[in-house]
């Protein structure tokens, strides 16, 4: 089977397959479409996918670290809201690229935090969590009115407006420094595919934010980080076998405690991307919830950066989508893309013999199909949960793939087994 050649490929390899597959699925939806579905693989539609998936990208990688090492960090979204103060008070007195050190710095200290009642005092990670993401909104609003208060257009749930991050693009790829545009010309040239690679390749190389730049190179880092150096082998023995880690001499609760703020200096530099690249100013309540779909996309992406990445994108997607589809056509779309999707996994579980999932993903197919062709627009809320509906279709067939680390959750006391 392609998908079995495909897993044996190296891993940039088989992301770019992954990739390509997705791709084609949407140009054989435009080609089936009955409508005017172009906004499905539009510039426009990429470069915002782009964009909104970052904080996400940035909350399931602070996930990974802190998991990685045995540590549940549900607090991502108290972290992240950390990291849009200490983001835009940084980019306010000190420019943009100082908002994003030291909204990272922000995330560190929630992480720290969680790192000292969990590591250090053993408390339920869960609670420990829960009060993160309780005390993350209540810090930001008390620092909000002893100092944004005192500034024009500011106030106890706004900053002052900051400056962005510069933009960069992709020279001859996309004619950056007044240099051909290769992918523009490619994108005219209305390829089935390859005019739609081409002008999703445009919208990622084009006014690219970097910011944006830097935070996807984290995604190799990280896998570098975690599976290829001492640092990372004892990072992960802290969440799979924490005391065999100690036989052997390790440090764990020192590992633990960077993993941990590592985990919150990356939910911080989401939190600082918000303020600085996607909205221009702090807002309260501006994460609406990212740091939570950055642990959905952690899940999704089992617990591998490059999977987190796939997540991620997945997420921001259908976001995206609704900027311009101003007749809905391309978000009424994706139903047919969800059916096409379906049915690839009906192949892949009768390959397998697991007639039951078969016989459920080809019901959920043939249904997102009717639906499809019944009717011309979907509600908006369609469109907003569909990334959870994924998920949970994820979570149904692909269940026995997913492992987190065996020690995930658990209580370390240095000298108990």
């Amino acid at each position: 089977m392609i998908l079995e050649r495909i897993r044996q490929l190296p891993a940039w390899a088989r992301w770019a397959s992954y990739a390509t597959i997705g791709v084609l699925i949407l140009t054989l939806v435009q080609e089936l479409g009955q409508n005017d579905t172009s906004h499905l693989t539009a510039v426009t539609t990429a470069q915002t996918a782009l964009k909104w998936s970052i904080p996400i990208l940035l909350a399931g990688l602070g996930g990974l670290f802190a998991e990685r090492a045995g540590i549940i960090n549900i607090g991502l979204e108290g972290m992240m809201i950390l990291g849009t103060w200490f983001g835009a008070w940084g980019a306010f007195n000190y420019g943009p690229y100082w908002g994003i050190i030291i909204g990272a710095i922000g995330g560190a200290i929630g992480g720290l935090i969680h790192a000292i009642a969990t590591v250090g005092f053993g408390v339920d990670h869960i609670i420990s969590g829960v009060a993160i993401n309780i005390l993350g909104p209540f810090a930001a609003r008390f620092l909000s009115s002893e100092i944004f208060t005192g500034y024009q257009g500011g106030s106890v749930t706004q900053s002052p407006r900051v400056e962005n991050v510069e933009k960069f693009t992709m020279p001859f790829l996309a004619g950056g420094y007044d240099t051909p545009n290769f992918l523009k010309w490619i994108g005219e040239k209305d390829i089935p595919l390859l005019s739609d690679i081409g002008n999703i390749l445009r919208g990622i190389m084009t006014q690219t934010s970097w910011a944006t730049i830097i935070a996807i190179l984290l995604v190799p880092l990280s896998a570098w980080v975690l599976w290829r150096t001492r640092f990372g082998l004892r990072v992960r023995i802290s969440g799979e076998d924490p005391w065999a880690g100690e036989s052997q001499g390790v440090n764990i609760y020192k590992y633990k405690f960077i993993a941990v703020m590592i985990s919150g200096a990356l939910a911080g530099f989401g939190g600082a991307f918000i303020t600085i690249e996607m909205s221009s100013i702090y807002q309260e309540g501006g994460t609406t919830g990212r740091g939570f779909i950055g642990l959905a996309a952690l899940i999704f992406g089992n617990w591998r950066p490059g999977g987190i990445l796939a997540a991620a994108l997945l997420f921001g997607y259908p976001y995206a989508l609704q900027f311009g589809d101003f007749d809905g056509y391309a978000s009424h779309a994706l139903l047919l893309v969800n059916a096409v999707a379906l049915f690839g996994v009906t192949i892949w579980a009768i390959r397998k013999n697991k007639h039951a999932d078969a016989v459920i993903a080809f019901v959920l197919a043939a249904l997102s199909a009717t639906w499809y062709f019944i009717s011309d627009t979907v509600p908006d809320w369609w469109v907003k949960i569909l990334p959870y509906v994924i998920v949970i279709v994820v979570l149904i067939f692909f269940a026995q793939r997913l492992r987190m680390p065996a020690a995930n959750g658990q209580i370390y006391r240095r000298g108990q087994t």
